[in-house]
């Protein structure tokens, strides 16, 4: 009999815009072949317009699949603490005990997976049932699964990064080195005197700048 097998991965931890979006995709072993041939690999090697045709097929082919969305005031709230790398085991906790899987393979956004694996088996809810945990980092670029997971993640954090552009207007990528990005958190901080609700506000990138307004403004007083 075929195990059923969990690829897990996340698209936008790093921006300052927007959600972090946890993808879980399972498939019976012997359908992994069938989603490499397809040209399932890792988001980030894939255009827009690839990713979204491949998450169409991978939706059709795959047994299951889920998504976590982690909003903004969630991801500050675990940076305020230090506790990132926990808040993502939580969800990916959450990802395995909902598919109760015989094999997870988990890209670890740590730079100690073997640290993020134990906290990973101490959030499954069955220990006598507990599936293989594989935990790696660049995960994506090596298992055709997870590479499943990274591209409906995209797909779906690229959706709602559109909806946002609708409300707010183009902001670039919403990564900090993007200098569309910044330029639009500092019109948008001057404007309002507060950055919107899909900022996460507990990202360096936004102390710096109001560290920089505030600045400007003592300047022009003195």
């Amino acid at each position: 009999m075929a195990r059923r097998i969990l690829g897990i991965d996340e698209a936008g931890r790093g921006p300052v815009i927007g959600p972090m979006v946890i993808c879980g995709v399972v498939a019976q072993e012997d359908i992994i072949d069938c989603l490499t041939e397809l040209g399932v690999k890792d988001s980030k090697a894939l255009t827009p317009s690839r990713r979204r045709e491949l998450g169409s097929l991978i939706r059709d082919c795959v047994e299951e699949w889920g998504i976590l969305e982690v909003a903004p005031r969630e991801i500050d709230e675990a940076v305020r603490k230090g506790r990132l790398n926990f808040l993502e085991a939580e969800k990916m906790a959450i990802l395995i005990n909902r598919f109760k899987p015989d094999v997870a393979y988990v890209d670890a956004p740590s730079i100690n997976p073997i640290s993020f694996l134990r906290c990973l088996k101490s959030l499954i809810k069955d220990k006598e049932k507990m599936p293989e945990l594989v935990v790696e980092n660049f995960a994506d670029e090596r298992y055709t699964i997870v590479g499943a997971a990274s591209i409906l993640a995209k797909v779906r954090r690229d959706e709602i990064v559109e909806s946002y552009k609708v409300q707010y207007g183009d902001f670039g990528s919403g990564y900090p080195s993007d200098e569309a990005t910044i330029r639009f958190l500092e019109s948008y901080y001057r404007a309002n005197g507060s950055f919107p609700e899909i900022v996460r506000l507990e990202w360096e990138t936004n102390r710096n700048i109001l560290e920089r307004i505030l600045q400007k403004k003592l300047d022009h007083f003195l």
